[in-house]
């Protein structure tokens, strides 16, 4: 039974998914991640600029999560507003959002291809103003 896990410390919100298994399961590995938006990205996120995540360490094909796992994760299970169109357009990171493994440009890691380590720090950065 899965079962979504949110608690807030320090402007900060941690969430996960209790994947609780019956005797005898294989228990998935996990990572956990920080991740922030900036640049009015975080009103899609209930207003919270930082969000401590646990998440599977490999997808349902048994291959390392990407970037672009976790946008869909972020889309599925953290996202709050109905405006997913202003995070994602054609199921790949809208244009004018600039991402930061690490503090490095994901260009230089693989964009939506880079495997997440346990630890990673990714931060999304909305350019996109309104006026």
């Amino acid at each position: 039974m899965a079962t979504n896990v949110a608690t807030a410390t320090e402007n900060t919100v941690t969430t996960g998914t209790d994947n609780s298994t019956t005797s005898g399961a294989v228990d998935t590995p996990k990572l956990s991640i920080l991740v922030e938006f900036t640049g009015g990205l975080e009103m899609l996120f209930s207003d919270q600029r930082r969000h401590g995540l646990s998440m599977p360490a490999i997808d349902k094909n048994g291959k390392p999560v990407t970037i672009a796992y976790l946008i869909d994760h972020l889309c599925e299970n953290v996202m709050n507003d109905a405006r997913r169109e202003l995070f994602v357009l054609d199921d790949h990171l809208r244009p004018g959002i600039l991402v930061l493994i690490n503090d490095a440009d994901w260009e230089l890691e693989g964009e939506e291809a880079y495997e997440i380590q346990n630890g990673d720090n990714i931060l999304f950065v909305s350019t996109l103003h309104g006026g």
